[in-house]
């Protein structure tokens, strides 16, 4: 080989060995960018709400909401990943609980851990009392890689919604990314896709055709699961048809923090608004002295019979330190 060659082989050995480790940690970047897939959703006014099912739906208003970006799907245990190595990120359910601010509850409530769905045999949702929910077990161990607790994995759910995540952990993804959470008014007026006033993301028939159009729970809740939309638990993000926006998930999978407190009472008196809110606290149900954040499109837990919150007006609350396998988020851009 020539001086020549050797120097053009040797020039050519330095730009790769500088080049490929940058090229590789695009493509790394490219596959987890919770950007790469943003949905632009278009300004509008539609009507708010929902008088037919859950009061705190109601009542129905209009409002107007300025045009943002969204993620397609929900944020999956990949993109999640990506940020935890970026970050060094802690979950909240990883970290044990400072017993000083519940100062009565057991040591073994105290333990790093998160809240996991088990399956009651024979039990029939109808017959709990208000609140009653024996089916929510707190795992020790339960957190974002092991979303049922010790032994459970996330190796072939790469794919999957994040789950085991709280609010404050979805805030802190938010902000690496360079988003924010939706507001209640901006992720119903997205889940709509262009219909307004349906009953379903997808228009006002629940089957059409006979076909299941998200994951949610079939059977009887909590006793059996006859999983007819194919799934057992989360699916992964986008596997149903997406809405008139070009959204994934938009009705269940995984319940959705909004950035919004929960208030059942959020909608009286706010017909006409442009870009609303949610009230300045949440309520707390359960004395907690934590305030309840709003989440919307209900889960993989959402039962026709039971709960039926599947719907784009659907809405409920949970605090800002629960976790649970089956709440998730996605993220909002401006404009």
């Amino acid at each position: 080989m020539t001086p020549d060659r050797a120097k053009s082989w040797l020039t050519v050995a330095m730009v790769a060995g500088v080049a490929l480790p940058f090229l590789l940690l695009g493509l790394l970047h490219a596959d987890a960018d919770p950007r790469a897939d943003a949905v632009a959703i278009p300004g509008g006014s539609f009507a708010m709400g929902d008088g037919a099912h859950h009061p705190e739906e109601g009542p129905v208003h209009r409002v107007t909401v300025r045009g943002f970006r969204l993620s397609r799907t929900e944020v999956t245990n990949r993109q999640f990943a990506a940020f935890v190595r970026a970050t060094g990120h802690v979950t909240d359910a990883e970290k044990p609980v400072d017993g000083r601010a519940f100062p009565n509850a057991r040591p073994e409530d105290l333990l790093p851990g998160a809240m996991v769905f088990r399956v009651q045999p024979g039990l029939d949702a109808a017959m709990c009392g208000v609140g009653e929910m024996p089916w929510w077990h707190f795992t020790p161990g339960a957190d974002w890689r092991h979303p049922e607790g010790p032994g459970s994995s996330i190796d072939d759910r790469m794919d999957h919604p994040v789950t085991q995540v709280t609010y404050r952990d979805a805030l802190a993804y938010c902000a690496w990314a360079g988003g924010r959470l939706p507001t209640e008014a901006e992720w119903e007026w997205a889940a709509r896709g262009g219909l307004d006033g349906k009953a379903y993301v997808w228009g006002d028939e629940e089957r059409p055709d006979g076909r299941i159009m998200a994951n949610h729970w079939q059977g009887g809740f909590p006793s059996r699961d006859l999983a007819e939309d194919g799934f057992h638990g989360t699916a992964p993000a986008g596997s149903f048809p997406a809405n008139g926006y070009g959204l994934g998930d938009m009705a269940g999978n995984v319940w959705e923090f909004t950035s919004d407190w929960y208030d059942p009472a959020t909608y009286r008196g706010r017909d006409g608004a442009v870009n609303p809110r949610g009230p300045a606290m949440g309520v707390d149900p359960m004395g907690t002295g934590f305030g309840q954040r709003a989440m919307r499109g209900g889960s993989w837990l959402c039962d026709r019979a039971y709960c039926f919150r599947f719907r784009p007006a659907a809405r409920h609350g949970v605090d800002e330190l629960t976790a649970t396998n089956h709440t998730g988020f996605r993220v909002a851009w401006d404009e």
